[in-house]
């Protein structure tokens, strides 16, 4: 983990608006996908979004808006014509200029005529355009973690089409709906499963950045990820040298061993997760991978054998180096790391430890973690916005213990 994680953490989150409003549904909804109609007589639909498009030719004037339904039975995405009269505002009831709602990329909640079309996106007549006092963008991906507070997902931003990871903490009213709109608790979100969420718009400045979400839509109909039928460790790459790369994790299903040197040559198969051929300057220190060899491999410690396989996932910058110091701020299953073992504190952190935390020695043998030892850790991005941060360790690896003599 980069120190300025820390700091950037604990930056107030401003959470969205709250996109509540009476609407109006006819008779057949159309829901592309937005969820289950509800028999509820309701004035004008409405979607809140960013206008992602926008056309003026001689048949008119017509914007895209995509973001979320103002209610689950209205769309995340439509195409509306803008007529003479379509009222725009901003929050206050001021008007605003068109013009200048385009060229600002504003967000905007758009209502809309109930008749629209059963095209995909949707068409119809803007009714009214108010304009917002924040914006917010969004994300479309995987949650690779979830705890009471909040989610971490893996993805593309919905506007900009770039690969992100944000941790998002659910604001206090959130919404949270499955795929038929219906609401659901934090407890039924599982890693692995894909995600719409909108966040923002104040985002930190760390890696990866958070922000606030109110709004997120989990698809809980997620089929279970398939392991290839090979031994292997899924871990991180914590050191390269040469064309040996060690790398530590968890052994795959099928087998393999947590804490392995590999050697890699032009006989080992590199790529990314959708299957490209990579090179070898892919394999770096703190990139998680998953490793696939062989079940041959050296009696000694660590483990040696030949890579027949890498996927490269992503670099892991949630990473610290430091001291295990005694603390009163710890509990029982809790490590306060004095991080760069130096003499500054508010960069420090308290590391949970559990069943699920990895912890390998560099020197050998097992291994209780105890105060004066020097270790590197690889931690979840979810951090308390404390300080020091709180956070769970996945792999603690001892790098020096004064009690023990270091392999020769």
């Amino acid at each position: 983990m980069k120190k300025m994680l820390v700091t950037a953490s604990i930056v107030l989150m401003a959470t969205l608006p709250v996109t509540a409003s009476a609407q109006s549904v006819p008779a057949k909804p159309i829901l592309n996908g937005q969820g289950v109609a509800q028999n509820k007589v309701k004035a004008s639909p409405g979607t809140i979004g960013q206008i992602t498009n926008y056309v003026n030719d001689k048949t008119g004037k017509f914007i895209t808006v995509t973001g979320h339904g103002l209610v689950t039975t209205d769309q995340s995405e439509i195409i509306l014509s803008i007529t003479k009269s379509t009222k725009i505002i901003d929050s206050k009831g001021k008007k605003v200029s068109f013009k200048k709602i385009i060229e600002d990329n504003k967000t905007v909640k758009a209502y809309y005529d109930p008749k629209i079309t059963k095209s995909i996106p949707a068409r119809g007549k803007a009714l009214k355009l108010v304009v917002q006092d924040q914006d917010f963008t969004g994300i479309n991906g995987t949650i690779s973690e979830v705890n009471e507070n909040g989610i971490v997902v893996e993805g593309t931003d919905i506007y900009t089409t770039h690969k992100d990871k944000i941790v998002l903490h659910f604001a206090d009213k959130a919404q949270i709906l499955d795929q038929n709109g219906k609401a659901i608790k934090i407890s039924a979100i599982k890693s692995g499963m894909t995600v719409k969420a909108f966040y923002g718009p104040a985002v930190t400045m760390s890696i990866p950045a958070q922000s606030t979400t109110d709004y997120v839509v989990v698809n809980l109909a997620t089929d279970e990820v398939v392991q290839e039928d090979a031994v292997g460790t899924n871990g991180i790459i914590t050191n390269v040298a040469d064309s040996k790369f060690t790398v530590i994790g968890n052994s795959m299903k099928k087998g393999g061993v947590d804490y392995v040197i590999l050697s890699v040559d032009e006989n080992t198969q590199i790529v990314n997760q959708l299957g490209k051929s990579l090179t070898l300057e892919a394999l770096k220190t703190d990139v998680r991978v998953e490793a696939y060899y062989g079940e041959m491999m050296t009696m000694i410690y660590p483990a040696q054998t030949h890579a027949e396989k890498i996927v490269v996932k992503e670099t892991e910058h949630n990473k610290v180096e430091g001291t295990i110091v005694t603390s009163n701020s710890t509990t029982k299953d809790q490590l306060y790391i004095n991080v760069g073992s130096d003499q500054i504190s508010n960069n420090d952190v308290i590391l949970n430890i559990s069943e699920d935390t990895k912890v390998i020695s560099l020197l050998g043998g097992e291994t209780v973690l105890r105060a004066g030892m020097k270790i590197t850790a690889y931690h979840s991005p979810m951090m308390t916005k404390s300080l020091p941060g709180i956070t769970n360790a996945e792999i603690v690896i001892v790098t020096f213990d004064d009690k023990v003599e270091a392999p020769k």
